[in-house]
């Protein structure tokens, strides 16, 4: 029941016909509950062991970390005036380290989970390539495992959750119902976002009553969704796949043409299937986090990264980066840096300074990459943007010294058309490691975007990738309607103003003009139909 067929949203009319109509309203959530096991068990309920661990575990978990914590104050609180303060600190101490056993013994489970399916085979067959470099007379074997649906979805949100529970930022929800209804919420199980506990619990649990005006822009959310994914997304995918399928028989410029190709793609169906999920969830009165804000006008990759599925770097940010970069160790280490005579330069001193944040960064970046899929391509993505990122933060007084020295404007258009199109570039070697089969492949592939331009033969070669002119002029025509679109919200983005706002201040005609166009436009130029199997969305496969 992918969320573009026709019984999803068959599903979604029915559960929100249910959902509104339910007398009792304290416990309308029970019916999202209801629709996300069904949904989930439709999906594959071979899979539904692993999703229920993780709502248990975390749920113990959780009340566990809470009891100790409440029995530790009220224990503090009776022997306020027996104890000395160092009796005080030493029972905190004790307290911490129970609680971050707790916690070490949920991650660890959920994680491990995690890393065994996803990661097993990778490091099995890492592992053998190694030994057989040695001539060792063992290998390890491979298993035939399974990833189940949104496992790294809803293992990161649920282990945010025991995160935040263990620092005291919520308290532990007591119905494990409840927590199954946070972990498992439709709409986003299959790709995302990544939800934080305390925005999305308790828009779930609250009772929403039938809204016409949220339902008419999560319908538009959706159309516009479906457009994305439909007409430039799934269009796109058929000349990407006939050369992914073949990929050392084409030259240099066939493979530029597909990454940047693909730039797009993916853009359009991440972004298209994140509109889907948050216009269905907006029917019910739940808003779920914005994840894109255009990321391809970013003027860094740091910005790129703010910009692009900006749930799981916010999830890294806060679970990742902050406790790496400001831990006892990096601090420390930052502090005997700047001590030394090297330290006592003013680039040593810059280096000192962010040296905690670079390499937090690199580190947060290593397990992007590693988060995406088993293979070192993966690995070299990460390390790829984290290692342009840490070098950006070391090398910034350069950087501003030698704008300075050029007499550049800092606010002028052509720098800051240049700073896009830099990291649009940047972007793009990184898209490099998707798009090839392997991390040698994808070498090979950097390589001939400087040595192997043969336009002649490119011509030839992308006229055969089972797309004809027409079908190159609908996506590039379907493009630019999709930038000028992005470029409307870029222009509102500090007023927070957005497209379907926008379109309520229009008079009827208008309104109801761009809904038909837009239905209409996915109904003649959409992908679909019979004898067709819709291409899935990427993210699914994480």
């Amino acid at each position: 029941m992918t969320y573009t067929s026709l019984n999803f949203f068959a599903f979604v009319a029915v559960t929100a016909i249910v959902y509104f109509l339910f007398p009792l309203k304290k416990y309308r959530w029970t019916i999202l509950l209801a629709a996300n096991v069904f949904f989930y068990a439709v999906a594959g309920w071979k899979y539904s062991a692993f999703i229920i661990f993780t709502t248990l575990s975390t749920f113990l978990a959780a009340l566990w970390t809470e009891r100790v914590s409440k029995s530790s104050k009220a224990l503090l609180k009776e022997k306020k005036v027996e104890w000395s303060r160092d009796e005080k600190k030493r029972r905190k101490e004790r307290t911490k380290r129970k609680k971050r056993l707790i916690l070490a013994l949920a991650l660890v489970l959920n994680f491990g989970i995690l890393a065994f399916l996803k990661y097993y085979n990778f490091f099995a067959g890492s592992l053998n390539d190694l030994l057989g470099v040695f001539s060792w007379n063992f290998s390890a074997p491979t298993l035939r495992l399974f990833l189940p649906l949104g496992i790294s979805f809803y293992t990161f949100q649920s282990m945010g959750y025991i995160v935040d529970v263990y620092r005291e930022k919520n308290e532990a929800q007591k119905n494990p119902l409840k927590l199954l209804l946070f972990v498992s919420f439709f709409p986003q199980i299959v790709q995302g976002p990544i939800s934080v506990y305390d925005q999305l619990a308790h828009q779930l649990e609250e009772p929403h009553d039938f809204d016409f005006t949220r339902f008419k822009h999560g319908c538009e959310l959706i159309l516009w969704g479906f457009f994305k994914k439909l007409v430039i997304a799934d269009r796109a995918v058929i000349a990407i796949n006939s050369v992914t399928s073949a990929y050392d028989s084409y030259g240099g410029t066939t493979l530029t043409f597909t990454v940047l190709l693909y730039a797009l793609q993916l853009y359009a169906d991440f972004s298209g299937g994140i509109d889907i999920s948050r216009g269905v969830a907006q029917i019910f009165g739940i808003d779920l986090m914005e994840n894109f804000k255009r990321p391809y006008f970013s003027t860094t990759i740091n910005e790129y990264w703010r910009r692009w599925h900006i749930s799981l770097g916010a999830w890294m940010k806060d679970y990742v980066f902050y406790p790496v970069a400001m831990s006892a160790a990096f601090l420390n280490a930052s502090k005997k840096m700047k001590n030394t005579r090297f330290g006592k330069t003013a680039a040593g001193a810059h280096v000192s300074k962010v040296l905690p944040t670079s390499v937090a960064s690199l580190i947060v970046f290593l397990l992007v990459g590693v988060w995406h899929g088993a293979s070192w391509k993966y690995v070299a993505f990460g390390v790829w943007n984290g290692g342009i990122i840490m070098l950006s933060i070391l090398l910034q007084p350069l950087f501003d010294a030698l704008t300075d020295k050029l007499h550049i404007n800092r606010d002028g258009v052509p720098l800051y058309v240049f700073r896009i199109l830099r990291t649009f570039v940047v972007v793009l070697v990184g898209y490099v490691f998707d798009v090839a089969p392997t991390f040698s492949q994808a070498v090979r592939t950097i390589a001939l975007f400087f040595t192997g331009q043969n336009f002649t033969r490119g011509a030839e070669e992308i006229s055969s990738l089972g797309l004809g002119v027409k079908e190159y002029i609908v996506i590039l025509f379907f493009t630019a309607v999709l930038f000028a679109v992005s470029v409307v919200q870029e222009r509102h983005m500090k007023d927070g103003v957005n497209i379907r706002q926008m379109l309520d201040a229009k008079p009827f005609a208008l309104r109801f003009a761009a809904i038909f166009i837009g239905v209409l436009v996915i109904v003649v130029f959409g992908v679909y139909g019979s004898g067709y199997n819709a291409a899935d969305f990427v993210y699914m496969q994480f």
